[in-house]
Parts: C-alpha cells; sequence; structure tokens
C-alpha cells in the first residue's frame, strides 16, 4: 500500500472522531454547566480546535518517535497558551498559535450573543466581563468566522506538511 494511500484512508477515517469529540465534550459540558453562547458556536469552535491539533499531532507522530511524538502532544499547547496569552510576545509570533484563536472563538461566541439577542436580561457585571475580555484581548465581535476559518486552515496545512513528510522521511 502507498504511503499517500494510507495517509488519506487514515485522515479520513478519522474525520468521524473529529466529528465526534467535540459532541461527547459538549454533552458533557452543557450538563454541569449553563453557558451563554449558543450550543452551535461551542460545537463549531470544537470541532475546528479538533481538526487543528490532529494534524498537528499527525506531523508531530512522523517527524519524531512515539515516546518525544508524546511528549511534545503534551507540552506543545502548553507552551503555544503561555505564547499567545503572554503581552510581552510580539504580535506577529501570536498569530501562530492556535489556543490564540480558540480563546478568541470562545470569548466572541459568548459575546455574540448580546448582538444576536439583545431581548435577553443579562447582568450588568456579566456584561461588563465580556466586554472587557473582548477589549483586553484586542477581539472584534466581527472575526468568528475567521477565527474558525484560521484553525481549520491550520489542520489543513499541518496534514498536507504532514504527507511531505511522510514521503520525505519513509
Amino acid at each position: 500500500m502507498s504511503s499517500v494511500a494510507y495517509f488519506l484512508a487514515r485522515d479520513t477515517i478519522d474525520h468521524f472522531n473529529t466529528v465526534v469529540k467535540p459532541i461527547v465534550f459538549l454533552s458533557t459540558f452543557y450538563f454541569f454547566n449553563n453557558p451563554r453562547s449558543t450550543l452551535g458556536d461551542n460545537y463549531l469552535v470544537l470541532l475546528a480546535l479538533v481538526y487543528c491539533v490532529t494534524g498537528i499531532g499527525y506531523t508531530l507522530a512522523i517527524w519524531f518517535e512515539l515516546g518525544l511524538a508524546q511528549l511534545c502532544s503534551a507540552l506543545l499547547p502548553v507552551v503555544l497558551v503561555l505564547v499567545g496569552t503572554d503581552p510581552k510576545f510580539p504580535q506577529f509570533i501570536k498569530q501562530f498559535c492556535y489556543p490564540k484563536w480558540t480563546l478568541e472563538a470562545f470569548i466572541i461566541a459568548g459575546a455574540k450573543e448580546l448582538v444576536v439577542s439583545p431581548s435577553m436580561l443579562y447582568s450588568g457585571v456579566w456584561l461588563i466581563t465580556r466586554c472587557g475580555a473582548l477589549l483586553k484581548g484586542g477581539y472584534n465581535i466581527n472575526y468568528f468566522a475567521i477565527c474558525i476559518g484560521i484553525m481549520m486552515l491550520n489542520g489543513v496545512l499541518f496534514r498536507f506538511v504532514a504527507l511531505l513528510s511522510l514521503l520525505k522521511l519513509r
């Protein structure tokens, strides 16, 4: 079996997991929590996140041995969260951190409800907190689709890098 056929078959089968994992997480999350954002927005963010990190996981699994790939898969999100949320790092570097886009998408998803349904009564503290989070992060409420698109693009790019690496390294 060719490497390309194996890679594409594996990736296609894993799309089922990519679709199901957010549903499983959200079913548990909504049981214990009552978020202000919609189920659809939360699912979309988690779907894009899972697609992005599985692409990164493919790449790390091809580049490194099993133990080192697992270690990198555990440490990389931690490092990227620290880089993406630290105000000392240049904005240019932060743009490459998928946790930054995920956080922005979740915050925008929660804040979008203020615009979508103004008839709902929100407490002043919650409203100030959401607006403060948007302002502090430099987020724009109209960038929700951009956040999702960038995470999905990261997933595609890392899958492409993984495929090229598989062809070159094996």
